[in-house]
């Protein structure tokens, strides 16, 4: 039974909080799309993700200040109405991020059946529907427990890649320490390579944002989400450039490339042994990833309809798990039409681009904040440069992508 009445409660704390969006950062990169980075550039693969963290990091501090200045679900809908006050602007910046999210959740629903195949032949399509038919239970459930879930889910992550990081470094260092030679050759450095690798790559920070949409269920929300955001930024970045590195010395970037499961071929390829292991903790990554995706989704389209941008139908809060369950069933199978139709590569170039166009929107907006109201008390102010920053490294990022792909 669901009712108008009941509204979201206050059950997350910073670290059940950073793990949330650490394990969304994790499960929706590393995990699956090393390989498709690798693909364009090559032995540069791990300064392809350096570039891209460099280049979000900005657009987090923005998200850090606004997400003190207006902890309220609907995220950066919010932040742009705030900023200029445009009704439409505000929706369509609010589509923008749930189409991103469902879109990053589809390819990760694609990621977990390619790793799935480790263990038994099964068809993709069927599981994919089982996947995300049971995400979208968990986040009925509730938020303490659908957390509970992603920080177990995280730190088998964290586990997960610490593995192939000991294995692939073991395995490229010879008995006298000296570097294995790899079989092959270092292709030159190229621009262009390093830029479409940092525009995949960039989809592997997708994550931090997401927690904006929770923050009506954070404790302490003007504390800890900006604390949290750059955390997992922090803690992202060092594993992205440390198993990138490790990944092409270990293994040839077309063989990464052309797997399904990179980081099963890395740990084989380094310690001859079975990929169970690794597989089995990279479904958890892809599982943790979909599912932060589906609980992101559906705050956002609450948060909206809460504010009246959505048909109020969407602001419904079920009296037993306190959780909106008609957003959730309506994020689920969206969701579930794109992973069964759209290929992995071309659903992370998707959420990049939609992703780069709010973060533009969401500095500007920091931008028009800062101009029209300097005081803000209680919360961290960064320097009124940094959004500018953010502004113009996220138009880079869209206009090179369109200019490689028009050349």
């Amino acid at each position: 039974m669901v009712s108008h009445h009941p509204g979201l409660r206050r059950r997350v704390g910073l670290v059940r909080l950073t793990l949330y969006g650490l394990g969304n950062i994790l499960g929706a990169g590393i995990y699956v799309l090393v390989g498709k980075v690798a693909a364009v550039s090559g032995a540069y693969t791990a300064l392809a993700f350096m570039l891209a963290a460099f280049g979000v990091a900005f657009t987090v501090f923005s998200y850090a200040e606004l997400s003190a200045r207006y902890p309220l679900s609907a995220g950066e809908a919010l932040y742009v109405d705030k900023a200029f006050q445009r009704r439409l602007l505000s929706t369509v910046v609010g589509v923008l991020v749930l189409l991103s999210g469902i879109s990053s959740s589809a390819a990760i629903a694609q990621g977990f059946a390619g790793y799935f195949q480790v263990f038994a032949e099964v068809d993709r399509g069927l599981l994919i529907i089982g996947l995300l038919v049971t995400l979208g239970t968990v986040a009925i459930w509730g938020i303490g427990e659908s957390l509970s879930v992603v920080a177990v889910f995280t730190l088998l992550e964290a586990s997960g890649l610490i593995l192939v990081m000991i294995a692939g470094g073991n395995s490229i260092m010879n008995e006298s320490g000296a570097p294995v030679v790899s079989s092959a050759e270092v292709p030159p450095i190229t621009v262009v390579g390093i830029i479409m690798g940092a525009f995949l790559a960039f989809y592997a920070f997708v994550g931090f944002e997401d927690m904006v949409n929770i923050a009506e269920e954070v404790k302490d929300p003007a504390r800890n989400l900006p604390r949290a955001a750059l955390i997992a930024l922090a803690v992202a970045t060092v594993f992205y450039a440390l198993v990138s590195a490790i990944a092409v010395k270990v293994v040839a970037a077309n063989e990464l490339a052309a797997s399904d499961a990179p980081l099963a071929l890395v740990y084989t390829r380094s310690t001859g042994g079975s990929p169970v292991i690794i597989a089995a903790i990279s479904l958890c990554a892809v599982v943790n990833g979909a599912l932060v995706q589906i609980i992101m989704g559906s705050r956002l389209l609450y948060g909206m309809a809460k504010q009246g941008w959505l048909p109020r139908g969407l602001a419904r809060v079920s009296t037993v798990t306190a959780t909106p369950v008609v957003a959730i069933v309506l994020v689920t199978a969206i969701t579930l039409v794109m992973a069964l139709t759209m290929n992995l590569t071309g659903l992370a170039e998707v959420t990049s681009f939609l992703v780069l166009s709010v973060f533009v929107l969401v500095n500007a907006a920091l931008i028009r904040i800062k101009r029209r109201s300097v005081s803000a008390p209680g919360v961290y102010q960064y320097p009124a440069w940094i959004p500018w920053v953010g502004l113009v490294v996220s138009a880079v990022f869209i206009m090179a992508r369109l200019l490689v792909a028009g050349g």
